[in-house]
């Protein structure tokens, strides 16, 4: 399942590092804190009792003196990533359009970057979550212009399914699964080839409305909010897929780095939810004028 951006190119998601880093964190955090086996150290002329006895009650290696990932160290990496794309955002709300498109175009390139990189780079996660941050901000504020409040409900709205994604995955209620998977790859897949053929129909003049294919009635409802409710689903696994990545990288001791990659894989992630969540809430508002 190690498709997410970056983590199929990082063995430290994948099979590849099961046996690299597996044995070997065990090996390193049995350091501090574990009882000597016999004859390690030497019996007359070593250490003395207190000095034995100091080694035994030091705490054992954490994550950190290992230098392997945790969930606190990837927890503080995705806010430090997340942190820099609001700033991004700020700045992209407050900028000539101009500016946010430029974000886009950069953090799309960031992003392939990233994903392809086989091992993490803190700066260039860090300039994608902002460049990406400039697009975000500029797209919100241009939708925000047109619908009043509209960004306020789609960040609540994205807020709303990580959390519950969150609960869900650490109750143990949902998990990833090669079949749910493989059915999520699919309909990626011909979610992508529908935005390809709606935006080309609104470049050529073949739709006229503002959504393209997406503002087309079925059943007196949007084809745009039936296929966004399905794609903020899809987005939503997503999350549970960067949930389990996550929980693998920490069991099987992956380098601290990986954290990295665990922050980029969310913030992707995020950053589509909240844009499926804005586009439903626009054709909503759109459709009710």
């Amino acid at each position: 399942m190690a498709f997410k951006p970056g983590f199929d190119q990082s063995p430290a998601f994948n099979d590849q590092g099961r046996n690299a880093w597996g044995a070997g964190a065990g090996q390193q955090q049995a350091g501090w804190g574990h009882t000597p086996q016999q004859g390690q150290y030497p019996q007359q002329g070593g250490m003395t009792p207190e000095q034995l006895q100091y080694m035994y009650d030091r705490p054992a290696a954490s994550t950190v003196d290992t230098d392997r990932m945790s969930y606190e160290d990837t927890i503080v990496k995705t806010l430090l990533a997340f942190g820099v794309l609001l700033v991004g955002a700020v700045a992209g709300w407050n900028l000539p359009p101009i500016v946010w498109i430029v974000g886009a175009v950069v953090g799309f390139v960031l992003a392939l970057v990233n994903t392809f990189k086989k091992k993490p780079s803190p700066g260039l996660v860090l300039a994608y979550a902002f460049f990406e941050g400039l697009f975000v901000g500029g797209i919100s504020a241009a939708f925000n212009s047109m619908w009043d409040g509209i960004v306020t409900q789609a960040v609540f709205g994205t807020l709303g399914v990580f959390a519950v994604t969150l609960l869900l995955f650490t109750s143990g209620k949902v998990r990833a699964t090669p079949k749910a998977t493989r059915f999520f790859l699919i309909a990626m897949v011909g979610y992508l080839v529908f935005s390809l053929v709606n935006v080309v129909l609104m470049w050529t003049g073949v739709t006229d409305t503002a959504f393209g294919l997406r503002g087309v009635e079925v059943f007196g409802i949007p084809l745009g909010v039936i296929i966004g409710i399905l794609v903020v689903l899809m987005a939503a696994y997503s999350l549970v897929l960067d949930f389990d990545q996550i929980k693998t990288g920490v069991q099987r001791g992956a380098p601290r780095i990986y954290a990295w990659t665990a922050a980029f894989g969310l913030i992707v992630t995020l950053v589509w939810l909240y844009i499926e969540i804005l586009r439903i809430l626009a054709i909503l508002a759109s459709n009710r004028e």
